[in-house]
């Protein structure tokens, strides 16, 4: 019996292929089985012992093509195992070959010959990538559904060159790989436009100290990916956070709850869901003192004052099209609390959401939940990665018929 997720890393010449063995050893640890294949080009920079050693499994080169590894010629049985196909670094060369359907080696059989998602990680000089023939090219494979793109990025890239061509880095290339193993390349949010917002708001008094929580954001940005990954066009109203968000993904930086209502109230109207995942401040200090205060001035006291309820607002203006969902972040009972704001607040969705469970919660790699909606439906998640919940919840609320 074959095991349930399974990726097929590809990987042509260039520097940027040693960020693969991150992304190989992450998938591995996590449970999913891997297989690599390494072009003539990609051997000039990394080995395929590297590769054989962090996945288990022979790595592939085009020297195996055509020996009797299996039963079956070895591209078709490779195109035929996989879930995903990675193929990172993505080079001039492959693109090329890709966007007119050409087959001469290993790599560019393997494609033709599989079904599954592909997601391609360009990596190469800034000249290169901005040629008008490799855009081309670029927009030409993207046509295609079956591939989903990884935009590169700008940085100091090998040739001392400061500009686009910087391949996505690990996490980015492993949560959009996760995603497409749950959906299988799915694009149920195609045209929809998607406003998530996230992090804990800090409600300053001087500016060095201010009221806050703990929240960092992961959930907020497990959602953008999600949604992103979909096909969503995603818009991320964030308080600090220390991770980096896809360059596709349009994020709107706040601090304090005030910025971050006027900010989704400005995007609000052209949004088709919103997903209000961040954890809001309730009141903020009546003064704020432009110079950071003495120790000794410290008020013994500090005044408060209510902010503005975001949701609730949002709540009173919602079109007919439009999807309102909550988080209720809660100790010890969460259901009574979460039906509770649902109906208050006219929301579509809650997210029951236990902080005080291990390994849950504010700052974690992965949650849990519960799922309420106004029809009544409940369903309970157990522990997973957020950007796993991410997808339980598009799954739960279904596609967004407008």
């Amino acid at each position: 019996m074959r095991p349930d997720k399974r990726v097929l890393i590809a990987m042509g010449g260039g520097i940027a292929a040693y960020k693969i063995c991150e992304v190989v050893s992450t998938l591995f640890k996590s449970g999913v089985e891997v297989r690599t294949i390494l072009t003539n080009s990609a051997q000039k920079f990394i080995t395929p012992l590297t590769f054989s050693t962090l996945s288990r499994h022979p790595a592939f080169t085009d020297e195996n093509f055509w020996q009797p590894i299996y039963s079956r010629p070895l591209h078709i049985e490779l195109g035929e195992w996989a879930e995903v196909f990675l193929i990172a670094p993505l080079t001039a060369n492959t693109l090329a070959k890709l966007a007119h359907g050409m087959a001469d080696n290993l790599l560019t059989n393997t494609v033709l010959a599989s079904t599954c998602p592909v997601v391609l990680a360009p990596a190469m000089n800034t000249d290169m990538w901005e040629q008008q023939t490799v855009q081309q090219n670029w927009q030409n494979v993207l046509k295609n559904s079956r591939f989903h793109s990884l935009q590169p990025g700008s940085g100091l890239l090998a040739c001392d060159r400061v500009g686009a061509g910087r391949m996505a880095e690990p996490p980015e290339i492993i949560a959009y790989i996760q995603s497409l193993l749950h959906t299988r390349g799915k694009r149920d949010l195609t045209g929809k436009r998607v406003l998530i917002s996230a992090g804990g708001t800090r409600e300053h008094f001087d500016p060095v100290r201010f009221i806050g929580n703990p929240a960092t954001g992961k959930m907020g940005l497990a959602l953008a990916q999600a949604a992103l990954h979909r096909g969503a066009n995603v818009t991320l109203v964030h308080t600090p956070m220390n991770a980096e968000i896809p360059l596709e993904i349009k994020a709107i930086p706040v601090v304090s709850a005030e910025e971050m209502h006027s900010a989704i109230v400005r995007n609000y109207s052209n949004m088709d869901v919103i997903i209000m995942s961040a954890a809001v401040a309730d009141v903020k200090p009546r003064e704020y003192n432009t110079e950071k205060l003495p120790k000794r001035s410290l008020p013994e006291y500090l005044a408060l004052e209510p902010v503005p309820d975001i949701i609730a607002e949002l709540s009173q203006q919602k079109q007919p099209h439009q999807l309102l969902i909550g988080f209720a972040a809660q100790t010890g009972d969460i259901i009574t609390p979460a039906w509770e704001k649902l109906h208050r607040k006219n929301l579509d969705a809650i997210v029951a959401n236990p902080v005080d469970k291990p390994d849950s919660g504010f700052g974690s790699d992965n949650n849990q939940a519960v799922f309420l909606d106004r029809q009544g439906r409940q369903l309970e998640i157990s522990p997973c990665t957020k950007l796993q919940l991410a997808h339980y919840l598009f799954d739960f609320v279904g596609s967004f018929s407008s």
